[in-house]
């Protein structure tokens, strides 16, 4: 049974770009802001202290299991 929430498109994309700018963040104020946000609140991003948003280790294994399609360990 599937029991994790699904994420539209457009949250897939952002974290996915996500793990592409690695330790640098996303700043915010871009269009996927509110997707970014959503991803926080589901604890798979984290909005630093700059106001930029960075994955979280949660964010990586879902990135794993949802885009690249490896499974969790």
């Amino acid at each position: 049974m599937w029991n994790e929430p699904y994420l539209e498109t457009c949250c897939r994309s952002a974290l996915h770009r996500l793990t592409l700018v690695g330790p640098a963040g996303r700043p915010s104020g871009l269009a996927d802001q509110p997707c970014l946000e959503r991803l926080a609140r589901r604890g798979w991003a984290v909005r630093r202290a700059d106001g930029s948003f960075a994955i979280t280790g949660e964010g990586v294994a879902r990135h794993a299991s949802e885009i690249l399609k490896r499974r969790r360990a």
